[in-house]
């Protein structure tokens, strides 16, 4: 098994972000988009980034949250996330050992990625976010990274 990328890796990192907004409840959508936002924080205001940026741009997204969801069922498995049916659909939260499991990993990285997960959290996990609009900017700003004299599949511009 390849452990970058994996449902492991992006497991321990929604851990990371659910820990840091503990006892808040979070949805697939803001946890994709609060994942993105922790790994390439300098795109977006803050600390440096954890991770270059990559080519794939809103491609990253779409896969991400099937590694998330992927990560939540690992994450639940293991007793360090609940999940929870509300009106508004399904929410996650870490349980009451996942902020312990966290604060006992001793990588270097882990000790970014609680920084950033902590600013990130800070930042723009509230209950007003707009995850949908979030995302459309993301995905908005990349499409505008493209030389506009190449063609973009899928628009009038052949």
């Amino acid at each position: 098994m390849n452990p970058l990328n994996s449902p492991l890796e992006v497991g321990m990192r929604t851990l990371v972000l659910l820990s840091a907004s503990f006892p808040q409840q979070l949805d697939v959508a803001q946890l994709v988009y609060l994942d993105h936002v922790m790994v390439h924080s300098g795109e977006m205001g803050g600390p440096p980034s954890l991770h270059p940026s990559l080519p794939a741009g809103p491609g990253e997204l779409a896969m991400k949250r099937r590694l998330i969801e992927q990560g939540l069922l690992v994450l639940m498995r293991a007793g360090l996330a609940d999940v929870e049916a509300t009106a508004d659909g399904l929410v996650y939260r870490a349980s009451e050992e996942g902020p312990g499991f966290v604060d006992i990993l001793e990588a270097p990285y882990v000790g970014t990625l609680k920084d950033r997960a902590a600013w990130v959290i800070a930042a723009l996990a509230s209950p007003e976010l707009d995850v949908r609009a979030a995302t459309r900017a993301i995905t908005d700003r990349w499409a505008h990274t493209f030389d506009s004299s190449l063609p973009v599949p899928g628009s009038d511009h052949v």
